[in-house]
């Protein structure tokens, strides 16, 4: 995690903000002990409030997840980058078994990849392009059927 957390300061915290809409976000309440938060937080690179499909697919997403760098995310990396769940989520294992197309137990970039697109085409449900926040929580821990 801590590893974690220089990377997004390092890689994201130099994102500054200038729109009338990150104003307003700034001064909004922000739930920070809500896991969710910290997930939306940590992606939204431009701090616009939405995610572009761009943050939500960003390589540093797959660097930030595999920690032991061999280019592959195990159940147990995955399950790391996910963070906390609530307790009728899916397991990491359960998640990869539809994306692992070679069947080999682990997430190649591709696969994650091809994982986080069908992921953000399900959560955008207005089909603007982005997630805000809401539609984003609205779909931690459920389940995507490809």
């Amino acid at each position: 995690m801590t590893h974690r957390l220089m990377l997004s300061a390092l890689v994201l915290g130099l994102g500054f903000c200038a729109s009338p809409r990150c104003d307003a976000l700034d001064t909004a309440p922000r739930p920070a002990s809500d896991p969710a938060w910290s997930r939306f937080d940590f992606l939204d690179a431009n701090r616009d409030g939405v995610l572009s499909k761009y943050e939500y697919d960003s390589d540093v997403v797959f660097e930030t997840a595999d920690a032991n760098r061999d280019q592959l995310l195990s159940p147990d990396e995955l399950q790391a980058a996910l963070g906390p769940q609530p307790a009728d989520a899916p397991t990491a294992p359960e998640r990869m078994i539809a994306v692992d197309l070679d069947r080999d137990g682990q997430l190649d970039d591709a696969e994650l990849r091809r994982a986080l697109e069908m992921r953000f085409s399900w959560l955008d449900r207005n089909a603007d392009g982005g997630l805000d926040f809401d539609e984003m929580k609205a779909g931690v821990g459920a389940r995507v059927r490809p």
